[in-house]
């Protein structure tokens, strides 16, 4: 049997020191996988002279499956989003990011378990259109949603639903004011749940969405929306479950995934083993899941679920006072 390559992209900032503590927790689970390293992001541009080399969009390419740290975009004219040229390159259209409730955090809420699909590569986010006037006093984006990438996003959702055994689906969307972009995907919704009765079908204006979720979140199961609205709900949806540092994302094409931890690169902290590696192993459970390696990734999640549940050797934003190290080794016992 081929063993199966992974890309790696260790990241900025604290990245690294995530990655390698994923990669032992992966290797302890008897997971087999080679690894080819890739550099991208400030470390890529002081190493290449650019953010994405072509060397890694290459592995990328070749491997189909790829496990990333956290990227930084300088700031300033002339850069684009890393991650926003990812998911263009290669059309990797959905975006999954799954909140669940883990005993033992800092989190407001319990029971919570959410997942936010995310259409990626339209929308505000298409980079259509972006003009500043010569005098400065104006700036134009366009936002473009086609009924193709909208169904694409939608059946996504349902048959993701479907899958995991998931009951309902909320379809977010600003109709009322957006009655173009945001009318056409509501439209779409619409047609698309009506295929698949089994599954409860709701649809919700984003700012009374925002509220809900803060109000009354359990009500919520899958959320499917557009690409900026989607980007802020999955954020707000990583707060009821303790934040960033508990939130994954998996970005899905028809050929290729990116898995990766959503959140920044934290420069202030990194080299000092202080960094919560939780993100990046939660990608790498979306990732076993999406290789169909179900008994590896319940593995992971029911160790990583102990550790943090008795607060065995946890970091600080769990409450506890060790590091990345520490985290990793009470992780690797229990494996």
């Amino acid at each position: 049997m081929t063993k199966q390559t992974i890309t790696v992209i260790p990241g900025d900032g604290i990245g690294p020191d995530i990655i390698d503590a994923t990669i032992k927790v992966l290797d302890k689970a008897g997971c087999n996988f080679d690894y080819d390293y890739a550099d991208a992001g400030l470390a890529a541009l002081e190493k290449h002279g650019e953010l994405v080399p072509e060397e890694t969009i290459s592995l990328i390419e070749k491997n189909k499956i790829t496990l990333k740290g956290p990227l930084t975009t300088p700031v300033g004219e002339g850069f684009t989003s890393i991650n926003v040229t990812l998911r263009k390159q290669f059309n990797l259209y959905a975006n999954l990011r799954p909140v669940l409730s883990f005993k033992g955090t800092k989190a407001r809420y319990e029971n919570i378990d959410i997942l936010t699909v995310r259409e990626n590569t339209q929308g505000m986010y298409s980079g259509a259109g972006q003009i500043t006037s010569d005098d400065g006093t104006k700036a134009e984006a366009m936002s473009i949603v086609t009924r193709e990438g909208a169904e694409k996003i939608l059946t996504f959702a349902y048959e993701t639903a479907r899958k995991e055994g998931r009951k309902k689906v909320t379809a977010v969307h600003k109709a009322n004011i957006l009655k173009s972009t945001s009318g056409l995907f509501l439209k779409v919704a619409r047609e698309v749940g009506a295929r698949y009765p089994e599954i409860e079908s709701t649809e919700m204006i984003v700012d009374n969405c925002c509220m809900q979720l803060v109000m009354n979140p359990e009500q919520f199961d899958v959320i499917v929306t557009t690409n900026l609205f989607g980007d802020i709900l999955s954020d707000l949806c990583a707060g009821l479950v303790g934040g960033l540092g508990m939130a994954p994302g998996a970005n899905i094409g028809e050929n290729c995934a990116i898995f990766e931890a959503v959140h920044g690169s934290a420069p202030d902290i990194a080299g000092k083993n202080l960094a919560n590696p939780t993100s990046v192993i939660l990608a790498a459970i979306q990732m076993l899941e999406y290789l169909e390696m179900t008994d590896k990734a319940e593995k992971i999640r029911n160790a990583l679920t102990d550790v943090i549940a008795s607060g065995d050797r946890t970091t600080r934003d769990l409450g506890g006072t060790h590091g990345t190290t520490d985290f990793t080794e009470a992780l690797l016992e229990r494996l």
